[in-house]
This record gives structure tokens, sequence and C-alpha cells, in this order.
């Protein structure tokens, strides 16, 4: 009850507001008290199956109080949920979260004003996808209309993004917030690297065009009035030099984004090639979108975490792998296969059966292998035995980025990974520092052994805490649980409704 009280707290201190939203439909609760239905005007029609009989006859803030087990208003036949904030409540009452984390609860708050304006305006941005989405921005009717049409076109709302340590909860919350989303709206959510893949896909089949950039941004609103993408790090220059005409079509055409990320916006690309001409795009996100940090210290990841699970070190640690990869497959013979990727790549899988695959490591890691290439394994393949992950040093720095890389794909696709190892998450990287955390060299001339190998980074160094949090996480009794519900159902890594 206190998680509750405190929720009911924080809900006050948000300048909730009034919905348009008209629902015709019936409200069912159970429990002892009613309380109001977030921007649900039930005016037409009446509320069964309550302890007490009622009737909604006005407007109420966004946020149903308390406790409801069932919740099923028809919205143009549709069921509406009334938001985030609401959601987190039920999950914590259900201990299905730990209550207490005021940072988690403040994210929550800016996600339910997020959602309030969007229910408010989806009409008028064309969120709607059986409303043409060009009218909505004034694109017809020639230069006279626009001129005069332009100024009571509604602007879209800002965004979110929202930024934070590893396993504070950010991705959990983004995904909370779309879910409580229609499904009829033109909304998608993805992964970073999953997205700048699209658009360099969509860039090369329009390559010779005048603007190829502003085609695709267009395609983009086109399809999605609201962008959730997860996991904003950008170390690639070809994405640094796009983003920020990218993103000026995209917020033009009324398109709002909801993000999270390890890194602050001034902290992003921070050190990379041409950065001057990427700081610009940090200007956009800033006047677009709310900047919210996650402050919480608390890494839930691990306290979720299995002492083993499908991760093996020591002697023996590559024959275990082995016999358990074959002992996955079932009885099924295991052959050589070969998978296609996007724009036309393929890759060679060496051992194949079942939905599982199996690698060396030199064979994805040490190969000119990128996020394109880990994307079209896991559309095939749930399961990656991947054997002889090294420690990283100064000596296999690309091997290092492309494991990086590895474990953000298989994390946002519910990968089951099993894996040998040269030793633990935190030994794997234990050499790699940025520049601030790196040891200052008194003497030049000589260098200490222990520090021969070390690889001063900045982006690794800061990559991975995540990387390190996320493989801990993936051999979870949680996490294992997600994995099979997850391709039971043939949910992908892009989830569009």
């Amino acid at each position: 009850m206190r998680a509750v009280a405190r929720a009911r707290s924080l809900h006050k201190q948000v300048p909730w507001r009034q919905s348009h939203l008209q629902a015709v439909g019936d409200v069912r609760f159970h429990g002892r008290e009613l309380y109001p239905l977030a921007g649900y005007n039930a005016n037409r029609r009446g509320c069964t199956d309550f302890t007490a009989s009622c009737s909604l006859h006005e407007e109420y803030p966004f946020a149903i109080r308390g406790f409801a087990s069932s919740i099923d208003v028809s919205v143009s036949g549709e069921e509406f949920k009334a938001g985030p904030l609401v959601e987190y409540e039920r999950r914590i009452a259900a201990q299905e979260l730990k209550p207490g984390d005021e940072y988690q609860e403040k994210a929550v708050a800016e996600l339910q004003d997020l959602y309030e304006n969007l229910m408010r305006d989806a009409g008028d941005i064309g969120l709607e996808k059986d409303q043409p989405r060009s009218s909505q921005r004034g694109s017809g009717g020639g230069w006279l209309f626009k001129h005069f049409m332009s100024k009571s076109i509604t602007p879209s709302p800002r965004g979110l993004y929202l930024y934070g340590g590893v396993g504070t909860g950010k991705t959990m919350l983004m995904d909370m917030f779309y879910e409580q989303l229609p499904r009829r709206w033109r909304k998608s959510r993805t992964h970073f690297h999953d997205f700048m893949l699209h658009v360099h896909s969509r860039l090369q089949r329009r390559r010779g065009m005048a603007d190829p950039l502003e085609m695709v941004a267009g395609e983009i609103a086109e399809e999605s009035v609201l962008l959730c993408i997860d996991e904003f790090m950008v170390t690639d220059v070809a994405d640094a030099l796009i983003l920020n005409r990218l993103f000026d079509h995209l917020f033009r055409n009324g398109v709002v984004m909801v993000s999270t990320s390890n890194r602050a916006p001034d902290k992003l690309y921070e050190g990379g090639l041409q950065r001057d001409l990427f700081l610009p795009f940090i200007a956009t996100l800033k006047k677009r979108c709310v900047i919210h940090e996650i402050g919480s210290s608390t890494d839930y990841r691990r306290l979720t975490a299995a002492e083993t699970g499908f991760y093996f070190m020591g002697p023996g640690a590559s024959e275990t792998l082995r016999k358990l990869f074959l002992a996955e497959l079932d009885g099924e013979e295991t052959k050589p296969t070969i998978v296609e990727v996007i724009m036309g790549r393929k890759l060679k899988v060496p051992l194949a059966g079942a939905g599982c695959s199996m690698f060396q490591f030199h064979e994805l890691c040490e190969m000119p292998l990128g996020a394109a290439d880990f994307f079209g394994l896991f559309k095939n393949f749930h399961t990656l035995a991947l054997d002889s992950v090294p420690i990283f040093g100064s000596h296999n720095r690309s091997s290092a980025y492309r494991f990086v890389t590895l474990v953000d794909v298989m994390y946002d696709h519910r990968t089951r990974f099993m894996c040998s190892a040269e030793g633990s998450p935190q030994e794997l990287f234990a050499k790699v520092v940025t520049r601030a955390d790196a040891p200052k060299k008194s003497d030049t001339r000589s260098v200490r052994h222990s520090d021969a190998d070390l690889l001063v980074d900045d982006e690794l160094g800061f990559a991975k805490d995540r990387t390190i949090s996320r493989l801990t996480e993936m051999h979870s009794k949680e996490y294992l649980k997600e994995h099979a519900k997850t391709h039971k159902s043939g949910d992908s890594a892009i989830r569009e409704t």
C-alpha cells in the first residue's frame, strides 16, 4: 500500500491534462472503491460490475487510482488502457517490480505526461492509421493552401529521451509505455542499430535521387508517427553524419521520438570523427525531446541473475559447451548453412539445427561482420553457442567492438546465449578503460607488464558496463523465461502494430 501511496503522491506533482478522448463502452472494476479512469468520458453509457452502483459524468485526469483487476473499455472497437503510471502501479502491487525507486517513478511520470499528450492530440497529428498522414502535415493543396493552413496544424508534442546507468529499467519503462498505446496507431519500437540499418538500406535503394534522405524520412514518418528507439548509441561515423538531417526531416514531419540511452545527449559520439558535424543533432534532440535522467545506482539485471546459466569457464569449457549444444538439438543433425541478411548480404553458419547455431569466436567477431549480419542471424536462430570468448585488450580492439554489438543484438532479440570464455564477464573487460580511468604514467619510458595490453577507449570503456550487465542477465532464469515466451510467440526485434 505504501508503494501505491507513493505513486499517488507523485501523480499529484505532475500537471495532468484533461483528455478530449470520448470512449463508448463498459468499464469493469473489481474492488471496494471507485476510482477515476484516465481521460475517460462515459457520459453516454453506464458502468457495470461495481460493488456500488455509479456512473461517470465528467472528464477525469489520467490515471486509475487503486487496484483494478480488470479494465475493458471499448474505444473504436479496441481495448483502452490508462497509461504507464497505472501499469507501473499494478506491477508493484503484483510484486513484479520492486517499490521505492524514486528515479523510476519520476521517469514513469514523464512517460505518463507524454502518453496523455499523445492521446489528446492523436487525431490532429496523424497517429491514427485510418487517417491519411499527408493531410495532417498540410502537404497537399499547393503553396497557398500550406501557407494559410500551416498555422492551424497541431504541433506534435515533445518526445522523451531517457538516459542513465545500466540495468536501471529504461528499456522496461519504454516498453511498458509502448504496450499501453492503441494498436491502431502509427508507431514502432526498434533498437537503434536496427533503425539505422533500415535507414541505410532505404538510402541505398534510392541512390541517385535528388535528396534521398528527405524521401526516406518522409516514408518513415508515413509509417510511424511515434518512434520508440532503444539504446541510442552513436559509434559509427556514417550514422553520425546523417543523424542531424534525418531527424530534422522527421521532426518537421511531426514524428515524436521516445528513446533510451546510457549516455546524456552531450556525451553522444564523444571523441568521434568529425563530431562538429554531429553537434547540431544534439541541439535538435534537446529541442524536440524532454531529456530525463534515471539516476538509480541499482542494476536490476544483476539482482535476478543466476550463478552459472550457460556460461562456461576453465578446463573442458569448450567440450561442455559442445555437448550442451548437441543436446539442445534433440537428435536433429547439424549442418552448415547460409542465412540472408539485409542489403543482399549472406552469412555462413558453421553448425546449425533446430533453431540453434554454433560459432567459434573468431568466426563471428574477428571477421568483417556488423550489426546487419547479427540481426540476420537472430532472425533465423533463437540460440547462439559461441566458443572461446577471449579476454579483451589492445590486441583485439575490433573484436571487442563486434562482441559488444553482438551482445546488444542478442539481448534485443531475447536470444539464448551459450558460451565458453576465458573469464567471467567482468574479467573479459578488465583491461578496457576510459581515458579518465587509465593509469597515469610518471615515466613514459617504462611500462608495467600489467598495463602492456591495456585498451584505452572511451566508447568501449563506457559500453563495457552495459555488456557485462547484459551478459549477467542473459544467464538468469528470468531472462531464459522471456526467451522461451518470445520465441514461442514469434515476436521480433521491431514491433509494429
